[in-house]
């Protein structure tokens, strides 16, 4: 009798088994159901978040920039740099940027050298460019007198092709190409042979994945930069892209020799560049990120989800 008892419990038990399996025969779990939905609202959400890209451009130019880039990384802020692998100092971003996996590095092509008392020349050499050198063999400390020198078109792509090959020789891992200034995005046959350079070694080009410029920093005055940053920041449109220039660097005897060459360039680069620093490092900066739901990226993120890039 104990034995039928137990006979008649198992097959009770058994049966509403059966009975609580789908037509798949697997087991209902209605936890997985609502991870699906969860999933499926997390990824509705992300269509209609504002998505911020932070560049900051010259990595590479001097210390006090190398520094500071090194200071920003260490924060944990997803950005990207974009190395100026012409400049003596590159070797010091290198061994910084191989550091810190949250920072995508790209390289800043340059064709000019706009610092009146500390210049860089070709990657390629003088002797192979010499349509892009002055007589002491330096880049032009402005694009109308690189113009006025008769660039050839060649000896252009000669010379970027040398900025590259000597990036993603370096052992980082190189992301993107962006512009050092206007020597080469204002010149269509420029930009041709970016773009190519971009297809050849699998990279992207920054500002051709539908990024939106937000308006930099640069030039306002050092104890404004922080508020209008933020007041910027606070205005961004959903389902879009902003892309958002800075040049940083720590304030220092260096930095402060800069003086630019171009007409209207700030004055006092040390302090206004330690004030895009400071900006970017701010609490009210990740509070209005935060506030305004803004998601951070950078060119390795963007590169991926175009299926563009390495």
């Amino acid at each position: 009798m104990k034995l039928s008892k137990l006979w008649i419990l198992s097959f009770l038990a058994l049966s509403s088994l059966v009975m609580a399996l789908p037509a798949s025969g697997q087991p209902a779990d209605n936890t997985r159901y609502a991870a699906v939905s969860s999933n499926a609202d997390t990824a509705k959400e992300a269509l209609s978040t504002t998505e911020l890209l932070v560049r900051c451009d010259d990595i590479g130019m001097c210390h006090s920039v190398n520094v500071a880039v090194e200071e920003l990384a260490k924060s944990g802020l997803r950005f990207s740099a974009s190395v100026l692998f012409v400049c003596p100092w590159y070797r010091e971003a290198v061994g910084i940027l191989k550091n810190y996996p949250n920072v995508a590095v790209g390289v800043h092509l340059a064709l000019n050298s706009e610092w009146m008392n500390y210049k860089w020349g070709p990657v390629s050499g003088r002797s192979a460019v010499p349509s892009l050198v002055d007589s002491d063999g330096y880049f032009f400390g402005t694009t109308a007198a690189l113009r006025a020198n008769g660039p050839k078109t060649d000896e252009v792509e000669r010379e970027l092709r040398a900025q590259v090959e000597r990036a993603v020789h370096s052992g980082l891992d190189i992301k993107y190409l962006d512009m050092h200034m206007s020597a080469i995005d204002g010149n269509p046959e420029y930009m041709a042979i970016v773009n190519k350079l971009a297809k050849e070694y699998h990279l992207v080009v920054s500002r051709s994945l539908g990024e939106q410029d937000v308006e930099p920093m640069y030039s306002e005055p050092v104890d404004k930069k922080e508020n209008v940053l933020l007041e910027r920041l606070s205005h961004l449109s959903t389902d879009s892209v902003y892309l958002l220039v800075c040049h940083i660097a720590v304030s220092s005897i260096e930095s402060e020799a800069l003086i630019d060459s171009n007409p209207g360039a700030p004055l006092d680069v040390g302090k206004n560049r330690q004030a895009e620093l400071s900006a970017l490092l701010s609490p009210g900066f990740m509070n209005t990120i935060e506030a305004n739901k803004i998601k951070l990226v950078n060119y390795a993120d963007l590169a991926s989800r175009s299926g563009e890039g390495k």
